[in-house]
């Protein structure tokens, strides 16, 4: 394919989103009918596709249509590139620019299109990040770094930087997250890297890292992972302790991959699709969210969020903290953490679980936002207050 045609197909995969298909069903749907598409091709298509659904207002803006086509011409217009050198109408290419499109809009975009926001969210990033929040906006327009964990049960950075550099991915330490690692370039090999399959990395944010970094943890301690997911944060902490760890999720199917990931980090997590009467000494509670600090990685959150769907999440998340609640031991710690940047779904969802539940005191809290350093995420650790 040639670069116009690649822009061609993102055009098309991009009205499909805008008609309300998922952004990486729309990109099944036409890798499944375009067999003749190289693996090149559709990485290509696949970064045109994500970093316009990550700018679709502004893109939109500047292109002068939302439309996958005025979504395509002013991202174009934003990296630098003219879209009259792409859209020549020739050999698969998209149709000649027509005479509104060949020139930028007269009126300068409004702040919530700027920063690539539905309005309603635009003004929940001011009123809840303050000078920080158009930054954190700023930040979800762009492509996520790639960051790796390094596994102390098989190594140390040293190791798995060589290792990673033998087969073609280049990392570098964090400045800041011992044991992360950033991907410099060759990204996409580390699936199929060396350091991978030995378990020496995982992929995990750097925000995440240093939030379970933060986390206190002895030998001989459980602890139990009681929104588990694939089990991320159960390895990280695994990793770093001689200590018993439990992953539960409501969805078992999602901790599917578990076992095999535990195996290859040469640690032991039990999972548990019921959670027993056993008490735990940590009880993380990673808790179902917008996403809104990663939504650079899924778009597609935050134009699917609206008002109803955040409280709904909200009153899930004050649910399913006050069930993990009831496994903490009598002198243990429960952690509640999201890779949210809102307030309603952090800081005011702590504040509520205090209010339901006297008998908890908070005695830690961090918050990290997105940025070149890592994604959103949030993290605070309540204790029992002493008696």
């Amino acid at each position: 394919m040639t670069p116009a045609a690649r822009v061609a197909a993102a055009i098309g995969v991009l009205d499909n989103c805008l008609s309300g298909m998922p952004v990486e069903k729309a990109l099944l749907r036409w890798s499944r009918a375009s067999r003749f598409a190289g693996s090149k091709d559709r990485a290509a298509v696949r970064d045109h596709v994500f970093d316009g659904w990550r700018r679709r207002r502004s893109a939109a803006h500047a292109g002068g249509a939302e439309t996958g086509r005025g979504i395509m011409i002013g991202l174009l217009r934003q990296q630098g590139v003219e879209p009259e050198t792409l859209f020549t109408g020739r050999d698969h290419a998209p149709a000649v620019l027509d005479a509104h499109e060949m020139h930028l809009p007269a009126e300068p975009a409004a702040p919530a299109v700027a920063h690539d926001l539905p309005d309603w969210l635009w003004d929940c990033f001011l009123e809840d990040l303050g000078e920080a929040g158009p930054d954190a906006a700023q930040a979800l327009r762009d492509r996520a770094p790639v960051f790796l964990r390094v596994n102390p049960r098989r190594g140390d950075q040293a190791a798995a930087i060589a290792s990673l550099a033998a087969d073609g991915v280049e990392a570098v330490a964090h400045r800041d997250v011992a044991d992360a690692l950033q991907v410099v370039s060759g990204g996409r090999a580390v699936a199929r890297s060396r350091a991978y399959a030995d378990g020496l990395v995982e992929l995990q944010d750097a925000a995440s890292q240093a939030a379970m970094l933060r986390l206190p943890l002895r030998d001989g301690q459980r602890v139990l992972d009681f929104c588990a997911g694939g089990g991320g944060k159960a390895l990280a902490l695994a990793a770093r302790a001689r200590i018993e760890v439990a992953a539960h999720d409501a969805n078992p199917t999602r901790m599917h991959d578990i076992p095999a990931r535990a195996e290859r980090a040469g640690v032991r997590i039990d999972v548990i699709e019921r959670v027993g009467e056993r008490k735990a000494d940590l009880v993380l509670v990673d808790a179902p969210c917008s996403g809104s600090g990663t939504w650079r990685r899924d778009p597609d959150g935050k134009w699917r969020l609206d008002p109803a769907g955040l409280a709904a999440l909200v009153a899930l998340q004050a649910e399913i903290l006050d069930h993990a609640a009831v496994s903490v031991a009598a002198d243990g710690i429960l952690a509640y953490a999201t890779c949210s940047v809102l307030r309603a779904e952090n800081d005011a969802q702590a504040e509520t679980f205090l209010r339901r539940n006297p008998g908890w005191r908070l005695a830690d809290r961090a918050q990290w936002l997105p940025g070149p350093n890592g994604d959103g995420f949030f993290l605070v650790r309540f204790e029992r207050t002493p008696t």
